[in-house]
C-alpha cells in the first residue's frame, strides 16, 4: 500500500518498534523506512529475510535484533544498541502482543504471568528506557486493542491487559508531559494478520465482525501505518494521553 502523506519531519529519525519483523509490525517498520526514518526493533523470530526485503526495498536495512522482549534487562540492551546506532530514541512503538485465546477456567498462575509480561509488563519498562534517553523529546505510541472496549470474551487476560496500556499511557502522558515526551494510545480493530488468519479467523466470525463495522472491508497490516505515523509525527503534536481507535468503526469515543 502506497501511504497517503509524507511526515518530513520523520526524516533521520531513531526509531524502535517491539515485533517489527512480522505482522503489523512488519508494516510499520516498511512504513517508517518510507518516511525516512531510522529503524530497530526487537523480535523472538528471526527476520533476517525480510532485514534483506527491507534493505532490497529502501536502500537500506532496519537494525534487527533477535530476542524476547519480556526479559527486561535484553529489552533494554537492545534499545541502548538502537541509540548507539542511530541516536537516542525520538519515537518507541510498543506493538508486540499475543492474544492467545483462554478461558478463566483454564487459566493458571504461570500463564496469567505470562501473558502480563508480552502484553503490558514488556511495554511499560520500554517506556521507561525511552524516557531515558528522550532528553530532548519524544513520542511513545502504545498498541492497545478494541477488543476490551468491545468487551470480548475468549482471551480475558489479553483485554485486560489492553485495557492496562490505555491506563498507562494516560498516565506516563501526564508524567512525561513536562519533558516535551508524548505518549498515546492506537487501538486497532480486528486486523487480518496471516497469524489471525491461520488461527482464529473463521467465516462466521469474520462475517460477524464485519457487520459491525462502519466501513465494510476488513482491516489490514498496513491500515495501521498512517495512522501510527501521524502520532509519531509534529502533525499530532498537540494530542498526548489519548487512545485513537483505528477499527473500521466499531466502537465509539467521545
Amino acid at each position: 500500500m502506497t501511504q497517503p502523506a509524507t511526515f518530513h519531519d520523520l526524516n533521520g529519525s531513531s526509531v524502535y518498534i517491539t515485533g517489527g519483523g512480522s505482522g503489523v509490525g512488519a508494516a510499520l517498520t516498511d512504513g517508517f523506512l518510507a518516511q525516512g526514518a531510522n529503524v530497530a526493533f526487537i523480535g523472538r523470530s528471526d527476520a533476517s529475510g525480510f532485514v534483506e526485503e527491507m534493505r532490497d526495498k529502501h536502500g537500506r536495512a532496519p537494525l534487527f535484533m533477535q530476542g524476547d522482549m519480556t526479559d527486561t534487562q535484553l529489552l533494554h540492551t537492545t534499545m541502548a544498541k538502537a541509540a548507539e546506532a542511530h541516536g537516542p530514541l525520538d519515537v518507541l512503538v510498543n506493538n508486540a502482543a499475543n492474544d492467545q485465546r483462554h478461558t478463566l477456567e483454564e487459566t493458571t498462575t504461570e500463564f496469567w504471568d505470562w501473558m502480563i509480561d508480552v502484553n503490558l509488563k514488556a511495554y511499560y519498562f520500554a517506556c521507561q528506557e525511552a524516557a531515558r534517553q528522550m532528553k530532548e523529546g519524544g513520542v511513545i505510541i502504545n498498541f492497545s486493542s478494541i477488543s476490551y472496549m468491545m468487551g470480548n470474551a475468549g482471551y480475558p487476560i489479553y483485554t485486560t491487559s489492553n485495557a492496562g496500556i490505555t491506563g498507562m499511557t494516560r498516565s506516563l502522558a501526564r508524567e512525561l508531559g513536562p519533558k516535551n515526551i508524548r505518549v498515546n494510545a492506537l487501538a486497532p480493530g480486528w486486523v487480518l494478520t496471516q497469524k489471525q488468519l491461520d488461527m482464529w479467523a473463521t467465516p462466521e466470525d469474520l462475517a460477524a465482525h464485519l457487520d459491525r463495522q462502519c466501513l465494510k472491508e476488513h482491516l489490514t497490516p498496513e491500515d495501521m501505518v498512517a495512522p501510527t505515523l501521524f502520532l509519531a509525527s509534529n502533525a499530532s503534536r498537540a494530542m498526548t494521553g489519548q487512545c485513537m481507535a483505528v477499527d473500521g468503526g466499531v466502537v465509539v469515543s467521545g
